[in-house]
């Protein structure tokens, strides 16, 4: 599967160069990890990101989140985000940032 490789330069753009920042190859697209903890990722023209598990209801509520399922069963704690909205980039920088937020402590 690719990836689109527009959405992964803007979150490139807002994550900024990071030391404790990769990128791999993932769930057939791209992954973000901070400090080794997978954060946001690229799936088709997808975000996904990981949310936590006690914010998933929360993060679902927006009208651009769904459950993120590739298996017919949903993961916990992350969310796929699509549509026209994820093409605002206040929008990209909330979940890029609820993304962060929701890793646990090292």
């Amino acid at each position: 599967m690719t990836y689109d490789e527009g959405l992964a330069q803007r979150i490139r753009e807002r994550i900024g160069e990071r030391p404790d920042l990769t990128e791999k190859r993932m769930f057939g697209g791209l992954s973000f990890l901070l400090h080794g903890n997978m954060t946001v990722g690229v799936v088709g023209d997808e975000l996904i990101a990981r949310v936590g598990p006690d914010r998933t209801e929360q993060a679902l509520a927006r009208p651009e989140a769904r459950p993120m399922d590739f298996t017919g069963r949903p993961m916990r704690g992350w969310v796929t985000v699509s549509g026209p909205r994820l093409a605002e980039d206040a929008v990209l920088e909330h979940w890029i940032t609820a993304a962060a937020d929701a890793l646990p402590p090292k």
